[in-house]
This record gives C-alpha cells, sequence and structure tokens, in this order.
C-alpha cells in the first residue's frame, strides 16, 4: 500500500536521525514570526507556539521572574493600577499569590498611602513598625484601630510607642465583649507576656510563638523596652500561601503603586515611600515624554532604594529614552487593554504582540525587566506574552470581575452576575472627583486626566469606554487556575521554566505558526450549545 506516493518505506528507528535531514525546524523562529515587513503588526491571536517534548510533570514547572532589575515574583501575574481593580484587598491577594498589585492613584494621597500601608502590615516577619498604644487608650479607641488596620493586638507600652517600655498587650478577645467603650485598656490588657530577646532570629521567634499559643510575641531588650513583634497569623498564612511576594528583609509583602508625572505627584510618592512602598509604577498612556523623564530621574535621587517602573511605552525608541533616564522595568502596551480605545480615537498605539516582542528584546540587552500590559483575554495570552519575552504580565478587564476588586457586584439586565469596569481613559473616569477631594479643579489632580495629558483640557477626549464584566470568584481561585494553566502550557511546550522558555525562543528552539482567521475560527469552539467552565 503507498502512503503519500511512497510504497517503499524507511526503517522507523531511523525517524529521529532522519528529522536531521530538514534544514529548518518545523514552524518558524521568533525572528520569522515577528517581522512586521511580512505578516504586519501581530495580536497574540494571530500565532500559536508549537509543541514540544514532554519529559516532566507539570508541577515541576517553575515561574519564578523579575518584575524589576531588583525583585522577583513567584508568579508573574500582575493586576492593572485600575480604580475598578486594584485597591489593598487586590494588593494583598496578588501578593499572596506570588504576584503583585499596583494600586491605583485615582484617589488622594492619603487615602492611596492608606492603602499602601494596609498591604504592608497585612503579612510581616518581624514587626518593625507595631501599632502600639498606652495604658490610658480607651477601649473605644482600640477597637477605631482594630477598624482601621484590620487586625486588634496592640502591645501597651508607657509612653506609646515603640522603644518604650512593655507594660502590657491587648488583643481581640480583651475588647471584644467590653461596652464600655470609656474604660483605658490597662483594665483590661494582659500583662503575664511571653516575649523574646532582641537579636533573637525569625526562626527562633516563630518556635517561641508556636509553642506559648499566644497570638503576638512581643520582642524586647535588655531594658524591657519594645523594639518589634511577630504575629501568629503571620504562621498561619505562611503554610497557606507559600508563593507569597514579600522583602527579603522585613518579610512583608511586596506592594506597588502608580503616580502620574505632575509636580504634585512627588509629594505623593513621598507619602506613599513613608508608608512602605516597594515599586513605584509611572502611570502614563505615552510614558516617552519630558515629564516621565524627569520624574525618573528625580526619583532615582530622591529615592534610590524604590523601584521605578516607566511607560507605558511600544516602540525601542520609547524603551530607550526610559532606559537611559534609569527605570528598573518597562511597562508595554499602548491601546490594547479591554476597555481602551487610544488606537481607534488617536490613531496611534501598536499592535500588542508585536510591542511586547521589539520592546522586550531591546530592553534585554539592559537587564531591564518588562511587563505585557493590555490584551490579555485567557491563561493562552499570557503565554504568548511571555513567550515575546516579557517576564510579567499586567491584567485589568480579567481581574475586574474578581471578589476583591473594589465596587460591588451586581446582576445585568440578561441576570449574569457582574462588576462595573472601565477603562481609566474613560469619560466616568477621567470625571472622578475622588482624586481632587472634590474641590472644582479636581480635572487637574485625576488620575484619568494625567495619564491621557488631558489636566487642562476644557473638552474631555475619551481614550476608554465603562462596562461590566462577568464575576469570576476570588483571587485565591482565579489565580491559581492562571498559573496552573500556565505550567501546563510550558510543560505543552517542554519548557521547565520562564526563563528557559526566554532561551529557547531566542535561540530558535521554541517554533511559532501564524494563525489565519479559518485558523482561529477552527481552534475556537464549534457547538451548537455548550458551557464554557473554566476551572474547578
Amino acid at each position: 500500500m503507498a502512503v503519500n506516493g511512497n510504497s517503499t518505506f524507511l526503517d522507523h528507528t531511523s525517524a529521529l536521525e532522519v528529522l536531521k535531514e530538514y534544514e529548518h525546524r518545523d514552524g518558524l523562529d521568533i525572528r520569522d514570526l515577528m517581522d512586521s515587513k511580512v505578516q504586519g503588526g501581530l495580536t497574540y491571536n494571530d500565532f500559536l507556539l508549537l509543541p514540544g517534548y514532554i519529559g516532566f510533570p507539570a508541577s515541576a514547572v517553575t515561574l519564578d521572574s523579575p518584575i524589576t532589575k531588583r525583585i522577583t515574583l513567584k508568579t508573574p501575574l500582575v493586576s492593572s493600577p485600575m480604580d475598578t481593580v486594584t485597591e489593598h484587598e487586590m494588593a494583598i491577594h496578588m501578593a499572596l499569590q506570588g504576584g503583585v498589585g499596583v494600586i491605583h492613584h485615582n484617589c488622594s494621597p492619603d487615602e492611596q498611602a492608606d492603602m499602601v500601608r494596609k498591604v504592608k502590615r497585612y503579612e510581616n516577619g518581624f514587626i518593625l513598625d507595631p501599632v502600639v498604644i498606652t495604658r490610658d487608650t480607651t477601649v473605644g479607641e482600640a477597637k477605631a484601630l482594630k477598624e482601621k488596620w484590620g487586625f486588634g493586638g496592640f502591645p501597651v507600652t508607657e509612653s506609646g510607642n515603640l522603644g518604650s517600655k512593655l507594660v502590657g498587650i491587648v488583643t481581640n478577645r480583651d475588647i471584644q465583649f467590653e461596652t464600655d467603650l470609656d474604660k483605658p485598656v490597662s483594665e483590661v490588657m494582659v500583662t503575664d507576656l511571653i516575649t523574646a530577646t532582641a537579636g533573637v532570629n525569625l526562626l527562633e521567634a516563630n518556635k517561641i510563638l508556636a509553642e506559648s499559643k499566644k497570638g503576638k510575641l512581643p520582642i524586647i531588650d535588655k531594658e524591657g523596652n519594645l523594639v518589634s513583634m511577630i504575629s501568629r497569623s503571620d504562621l498561619t498564612k505562611n503554610l497557606h500561601f507559600p508563593l507569597a511576594s514579600k522583602t527579603k528583609d522585613s518579610k512583608q509583602l511586596i506592594c506597588a503603586a502608580a503616580i502620574g508625572t505632575r509636580p504634585e505627584d512627588k509629594d505623593r510618592l513621598a507619602k506613599l515611600v513613608d508608608a512602605g512602598l516597594d515599586i513605584v509604577i509611572l502611570d502614563s498612556s505615552q510614558g516617552n515624554s519630558m515629564y516621565q523623564i524627569e520624574m525618573i530621574k528625580w526619583i532615582k535621587k530622591e529615592f534610590p532604594d524604590l523601584d521605578v517602573i516607566g511607560g507605558n511605552v511600544v516602540t525601542r525608541e520609547q524603551a530607550a529614552a526610559l532606559i537611559a533616564a534609569g527605570v528598573d522595568g518597562l511597562r508595554i502596551g499602548m491601546g490594547s487593554g479591554s476597555a481602551c480605545i487610544t488606537q481607534e480615537v488617536m490613531a496611534v498605539g501598536r499592535p500588542q504582540a508585536t510591542a511586547v516582542y521589539n520592546v522586550s528584546s531591546f530592553a534585554a540587552r539592559f537587564g531591564v525587566p518588562c511587563i505585557a500590559d493590555g490584551g490579555i483575554q485567557n491563561v493562552g495570552h499570557i503565554v504568548k506574552g511571555l513567550a515575546l519575552g516579557a517576564s510579567t504580565v499586567m491584567m485589568g478587564g480579567l481581574l475586574a470581575g474578581t471578589t476583591e476588586s473594589p465596587g460591588t457586584s451586581f446582576v445585568s439586565r440578561e441576570g449574569k452576575l457582574v462588576k462595573a469596569y472601565r477603562g481609566m481613559g474613560s469619560i466616568d473616569a477621567m470625571q472622578d472627583k475622588k482624586a481632587g477631594g472634590g474641590g472644582k479643579d479636581a480635572q487637574k489632580s485625576n488620575a484619568g486626566t494625567a495619564r491621557y495629558f488631558s489636566e487642562g483640557d476644557s473638552i474631555l477626549v475619551a481614550q476608554g469606554v465603562s462596562g461590566a464584566v462577568a464575576h469570576r470568584g476570588s483571587i485565591n481561585k482565579f489565580v491559581p487556575y492562571l498559573a496552573a494553566g500556565l505550567k501546563h502550557s510550558l510543560q505543552d511546550c517542554g519548557m521547565t521554566s520562564l526563563q528557559e522558555l526566554h532561551e529557547c525562543v531566542e535561540n530558535g528552539t521554541v517554533r511559532f505558526e501564524i494563525r489565519t482567521a479559518s485558523a482561529q475560527l477552527e481552534g475556537g469552539v464549534n457547538m451548537e450549545s455548550y458551557e464554557k467552565k473554566l476551572y474547578a
């Protein structure tokens, strides 16, 4: 019997040797794929990765990847600084899952700084700046502090300050059922304390805490003065969230926040740094501006320990200017977001896949990590953004429907559970007066108008839309689903890590294929009716 016109067949055991006779590997290498002169500008839907060899389980894949020159995440996922996506709840849970959340700046500087503090205080190793009270603090004041900070264990010292003599501790159980709000905490606090001496390491301190069965372990010096503290709840969090993004020294959650490039944003940043900020993102739709370059240089001079991510950019030329100014990371994307209409209205931008490849391949020569920001609709898009050279992926609409995003869920006209979502270039966002405290000049302080250089415009030109997205449940289930999907995709490609993926894309081992319109239709669901359940 003839097969493909052949009636004489080779020895099947020689198949791997015969494969070497072909001049090129199957498919396209990254340079052929991303040749704009031949292919034009590509989006994530325009191509696929070709499978490799699976010689390991998906659980063996590691996702560690840098977000800046100095900070690496265990999960390469970042939530966008949009006012319907990231406030402190999102930032906390993204960090617990190994990613990071970028707190939006469409609010007052004090409100944004408070959100940063909540993230930094949520999980600690040694708590170096605990909330301290005095004997005369009332029960009512202690309850108010619990409401403000989200926890209720407060050490009591003689002066009410760190470095003063420890005299007791007030916990939730001490004040929970106390009805006399004017009673001083000295009458309800615990004075029989188990403590550790300054100089103890974190492992030893955690062991003492575990054996004591107490909720808090104060650390004191030889004179009995409070110097720091550790918390039992943090031990529990360490067990439940082993991938959590933490700083190396304090073991606090890593927190990022966005600011603009106006002069007043320098004052905003000072408050954020004082609150413990780790990464600042300069939020602009077009990052290659004199305003951003000046801001980068100022930040690197004033706050050398703070990592700065610049953007947004979509060309090598834009990237070069910000790299030369000293950025620690770049954010790539212009007009590709699900709620963004910049490309339509301004006729400026770039298809996201082409932008990510060109910028990240250039930035890699200087050791500058890149965030692929925009156009992410599913796990496959995350894989493609990373394969093209990005070290992390930023998501807005994909996370806006989760429980931890700002706002409340509601039922749409179609009877579906949804949450509000809007682009920062939408008229709704640009007219929001929260950032300006509700004053008549609030437009000048608005994050949306600043991002699109529209602070002084008498007529606002929308570069985004408002709408709603489907409710997706909790980040604590959705992000692990995205990470698991990413691991399985890398397994299909034969890659055990993102670093190996980048290396094999660069050397041509990982291959690609263009998708025609028919191929995209073929790769979708082709059924009369179906239910699309993403994870269980």
